[in-house]
């Protein structure tokens, strides 16, 4: 495809425009774009837009790389040691756990890498096509060559692209690794350059960074310059997450612990047991094998894996596993307001002109799509007094709060809708926009044109986007630095600029008024503190206020191409007021980051009164909020935003500019905190790659913000943060519950062996190598994976975040492990040994071996130690299930996993002790019934031992919470 038409691309000797003509004629489409039934013809000849990741290649590697594991390299050990001492039985047995365990691991992992490549079905890329003639927003994996796209700011471009009208900036890096975006314009045709080098294409995988343009679509998928990369190119290896690291820590932690108590049995059991040297080294590699917990890494990924299925659900989609464990110890988060504090459905309340104020209803249609992309000025936070009918008369004194003085009284009676100045207004607020209006469809756009749209179509303008975009010649997309959008606009022989934006950013750049009957007057200082006065009172009131500007140019020439020469000497025509309420859920989510110890800061570029009103409503602040302006902001050093962070609880950034997120992430991180940062706008990037938590929005959020963030909201909403930061702390949690349940039985392993070697040979061995390795392998692995889908703890939003450095394992867990409970089931274990031996008549030294009278007794009685394991386990896997809180208050049988998981070890106990095959693998035998019915009462006294340890730190908690 590339081949065929990379020469028409750039022909010699050809204008634009007819270049442009040739390559749509070769490419069988036309300036309207391809129909419907085309289109699909194309897609089944050309195939889907998407690159095809090598299949079946990378399986091998990744299997292998579970059998060099450090705990499997201990089995390796252990088994190797088996088979030099002759124990060929048991180093099979040792062996075919390690497969048993790569496959299962690596099992787990595809799984969970597959969990997150599903996410993308939730949130795929979109372009808007010409289809029909008709704008519509497709999959862009449905584009095809032929289709005619529309480019704007902030997309990602999903396709290889020739423009034809129209110019861009377009991040290349992905491409080309050049920083600075590159201009591509449809007027450039150039001969004889490289393909990444010619101006007029654009390449799949950049980005536009700013303006507006039309393209046609000349390759997809794997034909494109970034297909044919990826051919070329394997996919990148990603750094170990922290948790990952920590994991590999805690592996390396078992295996010297292993490896210390294996090589410390040996001597023991020789000079203590009077074990030859042979046996002692058996029992060694026994314990070696048994103390390894083969599933921790797969359990941790697999848990991991659950929790971004599960925020999936609840409209979190995360793109890391490891990003799960970041967000529990996330206490900043910094956030928008449009969208994600807010609803993110404006509609206009009020238009103010020197005519007075005229109420709007919008024609009850909002829009819910979008964000602060588009326009920075004021938003809302409670319903504004100028709502009301369409020219309702504007009832309310024309004054702002606190006695400062109001513009221009309104005249009597309603403002006349037709008055010139109001006509002015619309007129500008209707050209000056790129939302769409189509009867009997939803508006499109960002949410704050739409709102400014619909006002102009409620006051009788021509909103039709056809009209607009014939008339238009130029336009200046919206500067997040400068807070403005302008227009050059063709009407009959003039020129004219129309520019709306932030009040104080569009009254900088104006010269005049237009006064009640349309005529341009001095806009003196008092008239701008008039003018100031009606946009704070509307900010005041939660509203979002725009305001609306023109100029007249020469209609013979053409526009300036400079942005300061087009946005200055302008002419202030009004306000607009927008409302767009706050989100009915956001309030209990603060309320919970308050009690989680989680500090929201609002950085926002609107109106600082609008956002100190928000933030108050929805209990961020108090009454009284430092607010900081992007311009004092400018004015500190890095170290001072630093300063200002820590000495100011309660603060908010208002008209900051993207690069502010950046410098106040920094700080944050500097100061060591965990941030969680939310952008949805092109230059919200760098502040999304730097903070800790990058969040996306889904719906109004760039393809570029997208990217670059770690978590995409698909609803936008505030809450949806909160949402995952207490997934994130349940995560953390439970890969501490099954750690800690797998610790524990480390203690009940090596005390048999103990036993029997200090013992003398007085004592039999209690529980045997297979029988260990039966435990490990049978039994331990699926409690564990149910604790990992354990219910959040009560509490778990009351608590204080964890600090950055603290470890997945800490002393009191290792404690609490080895010395309390795992003593507790050791001590249940052993008393069961040796009860069934003593009721068959057992002394101390008395023969047990093979064809002696006691060796049926001595068989059950290690199988009681095996059952006694168990059923120990099943009281640890109930009292781990809570650090501190009792198990009443989570439900005792609340977690059906893990009820399943004890079920399903029950059924295995009960295969090894009573199936032939097993019996003579393992050397069990069914145990008395005497000693049988000893068995339920384990599990009890396990756990209310630990639910009686935690009833007393929470009492001695609150003695001294009392006593504080």
């Amino acid at each position: 495809m590339r081949n065929r038409h990379e020469a028409r691309l750039r022909p010699l000797g050809l204008d634009p425009e007819e270049a442009a003509e040739r390559l749509l004629r070769d490419l069988h489409s036309s300036g309207k774009g391809l129909s419907t039934a085309e289109a699909r013809r194309r897609l089944v000849q050309y195939g889907r837009n998407e690159l095809r990741r090598r299949g079946g290649r990378r399986w091998p590697r990744e299997l292998a790389r579970q059998f060099v594991h450090p705990l499997a390299l201990l089995l390796w050990v252990a088994a190797a040691l088996l088979l030099i001492v002759g124990s060929h039985v048991v180093a099979g047995a040792v062996v075919l756990i390690i497969l048993l365990n790569a496959g299962f691991a690596f099992t787990q992992e595809v799984q969970a890498e597959k969990a997150v490549e599903a996410l993308t079905r939730y949130l795929p890329q979109r372009s808007r096509v010409i289809r029909d003639g008709e704008h519509v927003d497709i999959d862009a994996a449905e584009l095809v060559p032929g289709d005619v796209v529309v480019i704007r700011q902030g997309d990602r471009i999903a396709a290889d692209v020739r423009l034809l009208s129209g110019a861009i900036e377009a991040d290349m890096s992905a491409l080309t690794g050049e920083s600075a975006p590159s201009l591509r314009s449809a007027a450039a045709v150039e001969v004889d350059v490289p393909v990444l080098q010619a101006h007029d294409l654009v390449f799949s995988g950049t980005n536009c960074t700013g303006g507006e343009a039309r393209g046609v679509v000349f390759a997809t998928g794997m034909t494109t310059e970034l297909g044919r990369i990826a051919a070329l190119s394997e996919r990148v290896e990603q750094e170990p997450s922290p948790m990952e690291q920590q994991v590999r820590r805690v592996a390396w932690l078992i295996a010297a612990v292993s490896i210390a108590l294996a090589a410390a049995f040996i001597p023991v059991a020789t000079f203590g047991g009077h074990l030859s040297l042979l046996n002692a080294l058996v029992f060694a590699a026994g314990l070696l094998a048994g103390m390894v917990p083969e599933g921790l890494l797969p359990v941790i990924t697999l848990a991991l894996a659950v929790a971004v299925k599960g925020l999936a659900a609840r409209g979190a989609l995360v793109k890391r596993l490891s990003a799960v464990e970041t967000l529990g110890s996330t206490d900043v988060i910094c956030t928008d307001k449009t969208g994600t504090l807010t609803e993110n459905r404006m509609r206009p309340t009020a238009l103010w002109t020197t005519a007075g104020v005229i109420g709007l209803t919008g024609g009850g249609t909002g829009a819910d799509t979008g964000g602060e992309t588009g326009a920075a000025p004021g938003e809302p936070g409670k319903q504004g007094p100028h709502t009301g009918p369409t020219a309702a008369p504007d009832t309310a004194p024309d004054t702002a709060p606190d006695g400062a003085p109001g513009p221009e009284p309104a005249p009597e009676g309603a403002p006349d809708p037709a008055a010139p100045v109001v006509q002015a207004a619309v007129r500008t607020a209707a050209a000056c926009n790129n939302a769409r209006l189509q009867p009997g469809e939803e508006p499109s756009g960002d949410p704050t044109e739409v709102a400014v749209l619909l006002a102009a179509r409620e006051l009788g303008a021509d909103v039709d986007a056809g009209h607009r975009e014939s008339a238009r010649r130029w336009q200046l997309h919206f500067d997040p630095e400068r807070k403005l959008m302008s227009t050059v606009d063709r009407h009959g022989d003039e020129l004219t600029v129309h520019t709306k934006g932030a009040p104080e950013a569009v009254l900088r750049r104006c010269a005049t008024l237009l006064d009640a009957q349309g005529r341009p007057a001095e806009l003196d200082d008092a008239a701008r503190e008039r003018v100031t006065a009606r946009a704070d009172a509307f900010a005041r009131d939660g509203l979002r206020v725009l305001a609306l500007a023109r100029r007249a140019l020469p209609g013979d020439g053409d526009p300036p191409h400079e942005r300061e020469d087009v946005e200055r000497d302008l002419c202030l025509i009004g306000l607009v007021a927008m409302i767009d309420p706050p989100r009915p859920e956001v309030e209990d989510a603060v309320a919970h980051c308050r009690s989680a110890g989680i500090r929201i800061i609002v950085i926002t570029g609107d109106h600082p009164l609008t956002a100190a009103a928000v933030a108050r409503r929805v209990g961020i602040t108090g009454e009284h909020p430092r607010v900081v302006t992007g311009a004092d902001l400018d004015e500190l050093h890095e170290h001072q935003i630093g300063d200002l962070l820590r000495a100011e609880p309660e603060i908010i950034f208002a008209r900051a500019s993207p690069e502010a997120k950046l410098h106040i992430a920094d700080a944050l991180r500097g100061q060591g905190h965990v941030v969680a940062m939310t952008g949805d706008g092109v230059n919200d990037a760098p502040a999304l790659h730097r903070a800790d938590i990058g969040v996306a929005m889904g719906r109004s959020g760039t393809d570029v913000a997208r990217e670059a963030s770690t978590m995409v909201l698909t609803d936008d909403n505030f809450a949806s943060i909160v949402e995952a930061i207490r997934a994130g702390r349940r995560i953390y949690d439970n890969v501490r519950k099954f750690i800690l349940y797998i610790f524990t039985h480390a203690t009940p392993e090596v005390v048999p062996f103990l036993v029997f070697a200090l013992g003398g040979g007085a004592v039999p061995l209690p529980l045997t190598i297979l029988q260990l390795l039966a435990f490990d392998v049978g039994s331990e692995t699926l409690p564990a994976l149910a604790l990992s889908r354990e219910k959040a703890e009560p509490g778990i939003m009351s608590r204080g975040p964890r600090p950055r450095s603290e470890g997945v394992i800490r002393g009191p867990m290792l404690i609490r492990a080895w010395l309390f409970l795992g003593v507790i089931v050791a001590a249940l274990q052993m008393a069961g040994f040796f009860y069934v031996l003593h009721q068959a008549g057992w002394h101390p030294g008395d023969a047990t071996g093979a064809g002696s009278p006691l060796h049926h007794a001595y068989q059950q009685a290690t199988t009681m130690t095996f059952l006694g394991m168990i059923a120990g386990q099943i009281g640890t896997a109930f009292a781990v299930r809570t650090q501190r809180a009792s198990l009443r208050s989570v439900g005792v049988f609340s977690n059906r996993y893990l009820l399943a998981a004890i079920g399903g070890a029950i059924v295995l106990a009960a295969l090894f002790v009573y199936a032939p095959p097993f019996q003579a693998l393992l050397g069990t035998a069914a145990p008395p019934a005497s000693a049988l019915a000893l068995l339920p009462a384990y599990p009890l006294i396990v756990w209310g031992a630990d639910e009686l340890r935690r009833f007393l730190i929470r009492r001695r908690a609150a003695r001294t919470g009392r006593e504080g």
